[in-house]
């Protein structure tokens, strides 16, 4: 098996880390603009050889794993440099643009639109690990328009990484991922700021304050701003509208705490706890 992963960061190097430790027999070819990371990249035995323009038409898989908007711009230069029987497959975290944007090309049955839900807000090669993947999910969409043959390289690859797919058009992943994963950072990284605005008017106590529930509020906004940012500019009118939703709830919760309105926070917040039988029977079913 001969893997190529174009950006060797979290997501790239556990990509890469997965497949040596899934595959018997696995070869790995990476590459990444930042010289540092691909240097890493060797050191931590991520990839076992620099992926450069003699590899690309030997390879049963090449994996696009790089911030959104670079992913649009190489993603057709990839298609026309892989070989007939190579798929290819891209990480990024919306799908709409990146589907439009190869549209048409005379290639794109050899394309995969992919986006692997899992992550941890650090980035780079050291955060790459073999198991990052292992029972989380991974969306395909528009899987009718990658040649049948490539597509089940693709689900039995994803299948060795042990992740359960599921497909959907690129629009709908764009929407839903908005709600529940772009708002999540945008809270952390926002109240991230909202307290080190504070802090900066104050001394250090307010740090030493906080416990173990701000720690995992804030943990996102830990999460590379470069992605991140890539990410909120190719989802802008899916956020806009998930943020006007958020926005409003805080309005009402605001009224409410200024009318002393305390049953109706109780009973508010008694609905929000519904949420979590629903995420638990989602992970019962995910580590069966």
């Amino acid at each position: 098996m001969k893997i190529g992963v174009v950006g060797l960061g979290l997501i790239g190097g556990s990509i890469a880390l997965s497949s040596k430790y899934r595959y018997i027999d696995c070869h790995v070819y990476g590459m990444d603009v930042n010289s540092e990371h691909l240097q890493m990249a060797k050191q931590l035995k991520i990839i076992d050889h620099q992926l450069d323009e003699t590899s690309y038409e030997d390879l049963d898989i090449l994996i696009l794993s790089t911030p959104v908007d670079v992913a649009i711009k190489l993603i057709s230069p990839l298609l026309d440099k892989i070989g007939p029987n190579t798929l290819l497959m891209d990480t990024g975290s919306t799908k709409r643009l990146i589907c439009r944007s190869i549209a048409n090309h005379t290639k794109r049955e050899q394309f995969l639109a992919a986006h692997p839900i899992a992550g941890t807000e650090f980035s780079g090669p050291k955060a790459a690990t073999n198991r990052l993947f292992t029972k989380q999910t991974m969306i395909f969409c528009e899987t009718e328009k990658t040649r049948a043959s490539l597509l089940d390289v693709g689900y039995n690859f994803i299948e060795k990484l042990q992740m359960r797919v599921l497909t959907m058009a690129p629009e709908d992943h764009d929407k839903h991922i908005a709600y529940v994963s772009h708002l999540s950072h945008i809270s952390s990284f926002m109240l991230g700021k909202t307290v080190m605005d504070k802090e900066e008017k104050s001394d250090n106590v307010i740090y030493q304050m906080a416990g173990s529930g701000f720690a995992s509020t804030v943990r996102l906004a830990k999460s590379n701003p470069t992605t991140w940012t890539s990410i909120f500019k190719h989802n802008q009118q899916n956020i806009l509208q998930v943020l006007k939703q958020y926005i409003d709830k805080l309005d009402k919760f605001k009224s409410l705490l200024e009318n002393e309105d305390f049953e109706t926070i109780r009973q508010q917040l008694e609905k929000s706890n519904e949420i979590k039988p629903i995420l638990k029977g989602i992970h019962s079913n995910h580590i069966q």
